[in-house]
């Protein structure tokens, strides 16, 4: 018991130098919470068996290669970890219906989430911070348009009269700016919660 009041940073360093008990006690403290996370996700609990070792097992792996920094959020990390994992089983299993980009898609549909539970939510609170973050990496008629459509719920027409261009302008800036998006989400190995 006397484990799992030591914070996730010093059992990280405890394990990355070569104690084994750390990471069994670090796996213990948030075993609930991600196996929670995961059945969540897929209302199977084989699957999500499988998928909470797959998860520690990359955990261990990122671990043992210094892939992990600590910032405090380790626990975010994992679910991250998880969520990827869940994402990836879908995709190859067809399971899941994939989404393509149309004029009204938006990487943004994926921030929605009916669920009380405290983990989705501080998760998702996360996903938009990296949204915002991303959002800085765009130029500035993609980032105007991102604003006017999802945050001042403009619609396309509205926009284009606004900046006095046209409708196919703005959803040509909106496709270029989710496809820029998307791409910064698989290079800096960000998930957006559903």
């Amino acid at each position: 018991m006397e484990k799992l009041q030591i914070s996730d940073a010093l059992l990280i360093q405890q394990y990355v130098e070569g104690n084994e008990n750390a990471l069994a006690a670090l796996i213990q403290k948030h075993k609930s919470k991600v196996y929670g996370f995961i059945y969540s996700k897929t209302n199977d609990a084989d699957l999500s068996d499988d998928i909470f070792q797959d998860t520690f097992i990359k955990v261990i792996h990122k671990l043992k290669t210094s892939s992990y920094h600590e910032e405090g959020k380790f626990l975010s990390w994992v679910f991250r970890i998880s969520h990827n994992l869940i994402i990836d089983f879908y995709r190859k299993s067809n399971r899941m219906p994939m989404n393509r980009d149309t004029d009204e898609y938006s990487v943004f549909s994926f921030l929605s989430d009916d669920s009380p539970n405290v983990e989705v939510k501080f998760l998702k609170e996360q996903s938009e911070n990296d949204v915002v973050k991303l959002l800085k990496f765009l130029p500035q008629e993609q980032q105007e348009i991102i604003d006017l459509k999802l945050y001042k719920k403009m619609s396309f027409q509205e926009i284009a009269d606004h900046l006095d261009v046209s409708v196919n302008t703005c959803l040509g800036r909106m496709r270029y700016a989710i496809k820029k998006m998307q791409k910064l989400v698989k290079e800096h190995d960000i998930f957006l919660v559903n």
